[in-house]
């Protein structure tokens, strides 16, 4: 199996590429650096990305890229497509394409792993609503896109799937006793697996969202109500651990989790397994938990946490 990963030598990609070359993938990191890239690929000029789809059987978006007409151009060359994006507005854009070749999304922590979670709460409790709660660790280095993504989302609204209410990022706070970390207050954050699955289960699904420092947290939920909040410097680094937990939490109590250390390197863990996945499957648009379930993941856990 021939995978380019767009992106492929950044904090994500770099993790992503180790990840499939060790499950036997040729894979190839693509980016406009031609010292850190095995294949120069500017996605501002649509030729180098024709060039570098030759004889690729996949292609994954580990670059913060979030244009439709990407997913056209990859999959109109009969390529599949895997996008680790967690933007809600870019994931609606695409399900509304009808792709020649396979195109799979929610394939990362969360959404991804997230999405996983709340179908085997859903499984046991099929009628309850479910809130997900996602912990990230304060201290690990994001990528830059990443790190923009969670700053764009202050003082921004979004849409309750279920509901329609309008909801800002990092309000609106709910309890969570979270194993390992005790009780917590994590606040509603627009990640895109809440709105797929509250459509696809036909329950409301909830994501919330902190950092293992309770300082950064609150700091976050201040930072919201603040008028150009979304504009505070990029280099601030909070205190805090590489460890982080995914949950999911039905109305009745029912909880299933998986936690580790290294945000990046669990999100490559579920890339590479969804890439895998991807390549068989028919042209359209899929998510990870119309694909694979959480027993999938159960082999994979020891890679969530690599040693130092």
């Amino acid at each position: 199996m021939k995978v380019l990963v767009l992106g492929g030598y950044g904090a994500v990609g770099a993790r992503i590429v180790t990840e499939l070359r060790a499950g036997g993938a040729a894979a190839l990191a693509a980016g406009r650096d031609s010292r850190r890239a095995d294949v120069t690929v500017d996605l501002r000029e649509p030729r180098t990305l024709h060039a570098a789809l030759e004889g690729v059987d996949a292609v994954v978006n580990a670059a913060g890229a979030e244009d439709p007409a990407l997913v056209e151009t990859v999959t109109g060359r009969g390529v599949a497509f895997v996008d680790i994006t967690a933007t809600a507005g870019y994931v609606t854009a695409v399900e509304r394409l009808t792709p020649p070749a396979p195109v799979l999304l929610s394939v990362g922590l969360a959404p991804g792993l997230t999405n996983l979670l709340a179908v085997a709460v859903h499984e046991v409790s099929p009628a309850e609503p479910i809130d997900i709660a996602l912990l990230l660790g304060a201290g690990e280095r994001h990528g830059g896109a990443s790190t923009a993504w969670a700053y764009d989302l202050l003082g921004r609204d979004f849409h309750d799937p279920a509901t329609g209410a309008a909801i800002r990022n990092y309000t609106r706070p709910r309890r969570f006793v979270l194993p390992g970390y005790g009780p917590r207050r994590l606040y509603r954050t627009d990640y895109s697996d809440q709105h797929v699955l509250t459509r696809d289960l036909g329950v409301p699904v909830r994501t919330h969202f902190g950092l293992d420092s309770r300082a950064a947290t609150a700091a976050l939920a201040a930072l919201t109500r603040v008028p150009g909040a979304s504009r505070v410097p990029r280099g601030l680094h909070p205190p805090g651990s590489d460890r982080w937990l995914a949950l999911a939490r039905s109305g009745d109590g029912t909880v299933r989790w998986l936690g580790g250390r290294i945000q990046s390197q669990a999100t490559a863990v579920m890339a590479a397994l969804a890439t895998r996945a991807a390549a068989g499957l028919p042209a359209g648009v899929h998510h990870l938990h119309r694909v694979l379930t959480l027993a999938d993941v159960d082999d994979l856990r020891p890679a969530f946490s690599p040693a130092a």
